[in-house]
């Protein structure tokens, strides 16, 4: 039998009848409740030192992520102890929220919402449309590619781009590499980051990647903060020379006081990406076939370290 703690009270039920399974409630705010805890699933959602409490366990021998990303673990994670991320999870929602803010960004929602709180019948006619546009989608990931589904059905033309090329899917002709972005920028409307946060790809869009974006193009962020340098993109949209969605944002949560906020062409929401009602069913059934996979002796199939 294998012990699995799970954090969120309202999962542990729902778990109780996976064979090869007891589970256990941990939220990681305490210590652990007993040390046989051989697999830990943490908060969704929590401050990531919480993750210090790993260190107390003997037994431990994997942690299994409900988020995409998976960075925030990384340095609390014991020697030996296999990390795997929550794949798959998030897919609907983020590639749906990217879609929404390409759209909101393109279309000239914030505006509007604004011209109805004073009343005022805005002239927009003639905003850009999503279809017949050029899309990239920097991260063909399971999100990525949920992502590239989406914007088809909304006539895009869709280009993918990975860490190393590789042949197409039914969906794309081929992936392209991410050392092809020089070339591959300056022919995009719409850019869409769903890459990991790693040190290759911090501040992967820094002032050299805006300036070979086309003038006026979006670019849409549902990946981490941290892969935009913020105070490049600050200078580029005040500039007017591009314009961002954000859904997430370096530093976060966004301080009140910064310029960010107020930069012209800028969207932002707070990181809410997979945090819809589509989470916690896709979280359920990923969770019941990764642990009982483990409880009869399958490797955790999404392990990043």
């Amino acid at each position: 039998m294998v012990v699995v703690s799970i954090a969120e009270q309202e999962w542990v039920e729902p778990l109780r009848d996976v064979a090869g399974v007891e589970v256990v409630h941990w939220d990681l705010k305490s210590d652990a409740p007993r040390d046989d805890i051989e697999v830990v699933v943490p908060p969704y959602m929590s401050n990531p030192k919480r993750l210090e409490r790993l260190a107390g366990l003997p037994k431990l021998r994997a942690v299994q992520l409900v988020t995409a990303g998976y960075e925030h673990a990384v340095p609390y994670l014991p020697d030996g102890v296999q990390l795997a991320n929550g794949r798959g999870i998030h897919d609907t929602s983020t590639a749906e929220l990217a879609v929404g803010l390409a759209i909101a960004a393109e279309r000239g929602i914030p505006e509007a919402v604004r011209a109805q709180e004073d009343g005022d019948w805005l002239r927009m006619a003639g905003r850009p449309s999503l279809a017949d546009r050029h899309a990239l989608v920097i991260g063909y990931g399971s999100i990525g590619r949920a992502l590239a589904q989406r914007l088809l059905a909304f006539e895009v033309e869709v280009t993918a781009v990975a860490s190393t090329p590789r042949e197409g899917d039914d969906l794309v002709d081929r992936v392209h590499g991410i050392d092809e972005l020089p070339t591959l920028l300056p022919q995009h409307d719409v850019v869409f980051l769903i890459v990991p946060l790693t040190e290759t790809t911090r501040h992967l869009v820094d002032a050299q990647f805006l300036a070979a974006m086309p003038p006026n193009a979006l670019l849409v962020n549902v990946a981490r903060g941290g892969v935009v340098d913020t105070d490049a993109l600050v200078e580029a949209c005040a500039e007017g020379r591009v314009r961002a969605a954000l859904d997430v944002t370096d530093p976060e949560p966004l301080p009140q006081d910064h310029p960010l906020w107020r930069t012209r062409g800028v969207l932002i929401t707070p990181h809410v990406g997979g945090a819809t009602t589509a989470f916690a069913p896709r979280a359920l059934r990923f969770l019941r076939d990764e642990l009982g996979g483990y409880a009869a002796g399958r490797p955790l199939r999404n392990t990043v370290r």
